[in-house]
Parts: structure tokens; sequence; C-alpha cells
């Protein structure tokens, strides 16, 4: 069976569709992925998929809009008149749309026609990994025990709506991370991660070097009770942080109590948290971290409208010099409220500190604690977004300006909000992996933070 190619898989639905407005995004996948495990590599493949979803709009006679979304992995053309149909008849039978809004048009710089709409469709392979491999062959031969995994995916969506939206963008993501573990008994454990697009920025030899020097610091152990310590989050802890603040940042949820970000009559907006000029930005086009720069969803949620398909996205600050900005409006939501339409892109920078890096933090810390990263981290209370985690790979003593020991792990309970109210230092910007929110969001940029008392709740027994 012939595979239709994804733009004409949109053009032929939008000409077989019968009710008032359709949209059909299509999203074809190419992955490649390599793991290894005890300095061996173990498995490597590559695959492609398909994913596209019709949007069908009925509106009735007084404006009311009712919606139907039906989602398809097929390949062929046969399949594409009864997506069709079936996204119709389910609008038929849908309740009101509460986000009903105009459908997104050309005019609304959304766009007649990317020109790459009908060319090829790039993929990966696991060939993306040459650059890496013969590194990682060279680590293999060292004494710690090294394990890993290097994931590339090429996400091409093209959009179309019966309004005259054609947008198309092919996203590249790539991520690389690194566990080490030193000794037998009670291993060491040390992990280092990045984010790519490509794998030609990752240095690998630099990210076993780190690797090493923090199994290094494994030499001496001390054991600390749990309570309030300085610590240095490195930018992979930050970041992870600041993600699920940013996902909380709903302007609805705001508006009737649902979040954080509510307040006594209103919301937050214009509530400064920190002195430090700290901003907390989203931008579809930051160097590096660039993602898809409009609208395309299948469903509705508190921070996507189907009828906002096609929409453009820009730079948002959430946070700006210290002070919250914005929070995440639909254009539905933003009318009935009276805000700033806002759309939210998976990648998130925090920027506004010092040029001093982690090591820079370090040598002025007296005493405090120095974190790798975080893991299992769920929300306790969403009115103060009070955050409960474990740290893992790695909880360092610093004494005089220096590590002296590696400490064991903690359960945190802490709020990013009151982090950023309370935090003293911010170093300098760079990329960096979220180690717990890789899966989802790896396009980030954060710096070090110094927390006069972060929060150690417990002694875990994690490694």
């Amino acid at each position: 069976m012939s595979v239709v190619h994804g733009g004409e898989v949109v053009e032929r639905a939008l000409a077989a569709a019968r009710l008032d407005e359709t949209i059909v995004i299509v999203t074809d996948a190419s992955e490649a992925s390599l793991r290894w495990a005890g300095n061996s590599m173990t498995t490597n493949g590559a695959s492609v998929s398909r994913t596209w979803a019709v949007v069908s709009i009925v509106r009735d006679a007084d404006g009311t809009a009712h919606v139907g979304s039906v989602t398809s992995t097929s390949v062929g053309e046969s399949e594409i008149e009864a997506v069709v149909r079936a996204a119709e008849e389910a609008a038929r039978t849908a309740a009101p749309a509460r986000d009903a809004m105009p459908l997104i048009g050309a005019e609304d710089g959304a766009g007649r026609g990317d020109p790459d709409w009908a060319a090829a469709v790039p993929v990966t392979d696991i060939e993306v990994f040459t650059g890496i491999t013969g590194d990682l062959a060279t680590g293999f031969d060292g004494a710690d025990r090294l394990y890993g995994f290097a994931h590339h995916q090429l996400h091409t969506v093209w959009l179309g709506t019966s309004t005259g939206v054609r947008r198309r963008w092919t996203q590249p993501t790539g991520s690389l991370e690194i566990n080490g573990k030193r000794g037998e008994h009670d291993p060491a454990s040390a992990w280092t991660g990045v984010g790519t697009t490509d794998f030609r920025d990752v240095d690998v030899p630099a990210l076993l070097a780190d690797l090493s020097r923090r199994l290094d610091w494994f030499k001496r152990r001390v054991d600390l009770p749990a309570g309030r310590y300085e610590t240095l989050l490195p930018p992979s802890a930050v970041a992870d942080l600041m993600i699920y603040l940013y996902w909380t940042m709903e302007g609805r949820g705001a508006h009737e109590g649902h979040n954080a970000f509510a307040r006594a009559g209103g919301t937050r907006i214009g509530e400064r948290l920190t002195d430090i000029p700290l901003t907390l930005s989203s931008d579809p086009r930051a160097t590096g971290l660039e993602y898809q720069p409009f609208v395309a969803t299948p469903s509705s949620t508190e921070i996507l409208s189907v009828f906002d398909n096609g929409l453009p996205a820009r730079r948002v600050d959430w946070i700006r010099d210290g002070a919250v900005e914005n929070l995440v409006y639909p254009r539905a939501t933003a009318a009935e409220f009276d805000a700033t339409v806002t759309v939210p892109v998976p990648n998130l920078l925090l920027t506004g500190g010092s040029q001093a890096d982690l090591s820079d933090m370090i040598a002025r810390t007296e005493r405090g604690l120095l974190l790798t990263c975080l893991w299992y981290i769920r929300e306790v209370d969403p009115a103060t977004l009070l955050l409960t985690g474990l740290t893992r790979d790695g909880v360092y003593l610093i004494e005089d300006g220096e590590v002296t020991a590696a400490v064991n792990n903690f359960r945190f309970n802490d709020s990013p909000l009151d982090l950023l109210r309370r935090v003293t230092e911010a170093g300098a910007t760079e990329s960096t992996l979220p180690r717990e929110w890789k899966d989802w969001f790896t396009r980030a940029a954060m710096p070090p933070l110094r927390i006069p008392d972060f929060h150690m709740s417990s002694v875990s027994q994690a490694t």
C-alpha cells in the first residue's frame, strides 16, 4: 500500500468535508535510538509512524459551535473519507464548545502555505549517532560502568483548515543521557545529559569528564539529616522545577481560584516574586531551542483550543524582571477575562542572572549542598504549588568553596514559586536537559540557583 504524502492527506480530507468548518492535522514521526549498558551497546533501531486527526465543526444558527475530533494512524488514502465522516458525526452529537471562536484564517497571520508544503518528508536513522559512538566506545574502555540512552526524533506536522490555513513544520528533538557507576558494594552513581537537535554539538568527552569528576566526589561519604540547607541547584534541576511552574500557569485556573496564580479578586499578574531581575520566557525562535511556531492541536484543553489552530506563536515573558507578567490564555479565555492571548510552546528560558557558572558559585559557598538532578516530582498542594520529589545520582557537600564529599539522598518539599522568592543568586543561563520531564520537554535554558534554605524534608534511600 502506498503512503499518501501528509500534505495530500490534508487536501483530500478537506475536499471530502461536508460540515461548516474542518481542520486536519497530520504528523509523521521518524525516530532512532541507541542504548548501552555496562560498557556495551545493547540495542539500536529506527521507526516511522503517522498520526493524523480530523476536527469537524458545526455551527447552529445562533453561533453555537459543536466539535468532533477523530484520530487515526492509517497511512493509505482509502481511510481518509471514513475518518472525515466519523469526525462529522461526532460533531453533530457533541455538546456546545465553551471555547468557540471564529477559526483562524490566512489573514490572521497564519499564512496560506509554507514553501515546503509538498516537499519530501525528512527521516532520521541510527547514522545520526555516528559522531558520538566513537567517543562512547572510548569511554567503555574505562573502569567506570556506563549506562545510557540516545534518542532522536523528527516530527513533521501539516496543518490545514477550511479557512485557508496551510502550515508545515519539521521538529528535531534529540537527547543523550549517561549514567556512571563506580564500585561494587553500594556503588557511586552519577548522571549527565544534554539536549540536542542533531548530535553535532554533543561533546561526549566533556560529558564523561564531568561524570568522572562527580564520581570522584564519592571517595568520601557523609550522612546528613533532614533539614533546610543552603543548596546550589544546577540548571537541570532548575529546569524541572520551572517547567512544572510553567505547566500550572493557566489563566482560567487562576481566575477561578484553582491554581497558585490565583488571588482574591483576580490573578497574581504584576506580583513581584524576586528582586533579582529574572525573566522566565518561552520563545519558538530561541536559538537552539526552536519549536513549531503555530498552534496545531486536535483537541481543546485549558491552554490550547482547536479554534486557535494556525495561530502564530511568539515569545511570551511569563515572569519579567522578577514579576509575574503573563498567564496562558487561548483566544476564548482571553476574551472572557479581558486578557492578552498567549500561546504556550514547550521551550523555556530563565535569564537575568550573573555570568557566574556553577564552579564560581561553589567557590563562594562556605557550607552547603550541590545537587545533580531531581526525579519523581509530584504536586502536594496546588494552591501553593508545593512539590515533593527525590534527589538522584549525586548530592554533594560543599565546604569552604570546595566539594568535599558525597552525602545521602533526600526527599524535598518546596514550591518553585517560593524558591524564586528566596533565591539569593542566579548564575549564567545555559542549555540544559531536564532529567524528570525529558520525555515531554527537552528544550530548556536555565541558570544555576542558590537557595539559602532548600527544604530536605526526609532522608531517602534512593541512589
